[in-house]
């Protein structure tokens, strides 16, 4: 009999691990709609029209009195918002791991952001002033609210199952952003048999964004839950914490051996994202129909590339996988060195490419990290982790402008970042995890 209650008791347990699961997922349905259409296709060149219509003869808008190049604000506005984000983060994550509630927090973020999405559709005219903070808000509040998204991670799959269970996320995430990004094809390319114009076809496109992230996110909210933290020692407010934060992880330099790493690789493959487009733009000659398809078609495959190489890690470990991604990584962009001019179809091979591997690495990279977490610290350190996404990501973008200016090649430009690639490798493959994962306080996967 007690037998039997101990299994009645571990059934319903994973019953409802699973549940929680399936609501985790949906908050990556829920948001990566914003990163998909209004981040990477809408908003920058549509941000940057409307500056240009507010500009002086010269070309220059004025925030505050600053003389800004028009088609230098949206860059500007992303930048403003990364320090923004940086600063936010890790003040709410050692809130969150004081008191065990990140659901209000997330729920604050996620409509916080939702809400400076939605507005956008306000943005007309010569309003690049409202256009610039709704962005700064924007995006500063995804980052805060994917940083409590992935604390949850380490809470709700035991470690045999965090490599799956992050894959399906980013599954999610990149459906999602193609299904989306199909129908704002649609409306956007017919907007003429819709009755509307140009302008109001985008501003619809990025409201939608916003409106699909707040009713979707809905969905996390009403099954993930709250636990309260016995184990967090997070008191310090403000700057202090951050400082806390700084010196708790040195105590472990393995998590912060594996945090390095993944400052590097990443920088290089959200790099790669952002200058794809100028690349084939302004190397191969691509149109923007042939730039949009590519994205989508990266979308749809991340989706697959994110399943598999959650599936590959399941029989030779996260590291070893995330490794082999690397590697593929490279080739990939020794493959983009050599694509011909005016030729569509290896822009899509390239795409293609970059999709297989794009979900994996990142599902993967979070699942491991998760892993180096100490108890009771998962909001604390998963700020960090998503400082050293957001907060170092102009380095390949640096590399890459300055690679442009010295060789005037957009060629020589994509293949410099192979270096982010080499070295990321390098400095994954020193870190000894299963140690780390030890000293961490966690318990050891079989396969890692």
């Amino acid at each position: 009999m007690g037998t039997d209650t101990v299994r009645a008791g571990s059934a319903d347990e994973a019953a409802e691990r699973r549940r929680e699961q399936r609501g985790w997922y949906f908050y990556d349905w829920a948001c990566s709609v914003y990163s998909t259409s209004v981040l990477t296709v809408f908003l920058g060149p549509y941000l940057t029209s409307v500056a240009k219509s507010a500009a002086d003869a010269d070309g220059f808008v004025h925030p505050l009195g600053i003389p800004v190049r028009a088609g230098s604000f949206f860059a500007y506005s992303v930048s403003l918002s990364v320090i923004a984000a940086v600063l936010v983060m890790p003040l709410v994550g050692a809130a969150a791991d004081r008191t065990g509630r990140k659901k209000p927090l997330l729920a604050a973020a996620a409509y916080t952001g939702a809400a400076a999405t939605t507005g956008m559709f306000f943005l007309d005219g010569d309003r690049y002033l409202l256009g610039g903070a709704l962005l700064i808000v924007a995006n500063a509040a995804q980052s805060v609210a994917m940083m409590l998204y992935n604390s949850y991670l380490p809470q709700i799959a035991p470690p045999e199952e965090r490599d799956a269970v992050s894959s399906r996320g980013w599954a999610f995430g990149y459906a999602a952003g193609a299904l989306v990004l199909v129908a704002n094809l649609v409306l956007y390319t017919a907007h003429d048999s819709f009755g509307l114009s140009e302008s109001a076809a985008v501003r619809i496109c990025l409201a939608c964004a916003g409106l699909w992230w707040g009713a979707f996110a809905l969905i996390p909210l009403r099954r993930l839950r709250d636990r309260r933290n016995e184990t967090s020692k997070a008191t310090a407010p403000g700057v202090r914490q951050l400082a806390a934060t700084v010196r708790d992880m040195r105590r472990h330099p393995l998590t912060l051996a594996f945090l390095l790493a993944y400052l590097v690789y990443n920088d290089g493959i959200q790099t790669v994202i952002s200058q794809a487009s100028v690349y084939g733009s302004e190397e191969l000659g691509l149109g923007q129909s042939t730039l949009i398809g590519a994205v989508l078609l990266v979308q749809v495959l991340a989706v697959a590339g994110a399943l598999t190489m959650g599936r590959l890690a399941r029989i030779y470990g996260a590291k070893r996988t995330i490794l082999g991604s690397l590697v593929a990584w490279t080739l990939t962009l020794g493959a983009g060195y050599f694509l011909p001019a005016g030729a569509p179809v290896w822009f899509f091979v390239l795409a293609a490419g970059i999709g297989l591997v794009l979900g994996g690495s990142q599902a993967l990279s979070r699942s491991l990290f998760s892993h180096l977490v100490p108890p009771g610290k998962e909001a604390e350190y998963f700020a960090a982790y998503e400082m050293s996404d957001r907060g170092m990501s102009w380095l390949g973008p640096l590399l890459f402008g300055i690679t442009y200016q010295v060789t005037g090649s957009y060629r020589d430009a994509i293949i410099s970042l192979v270096a982010f690639f080499v070295v990321g490798f390098v400095l994954l493959a020193r870190v000894p995890v299963r140690r780390a994962i030890g000293d961490a306080g966690n318990p050891v996967p079989e396969r890692i």
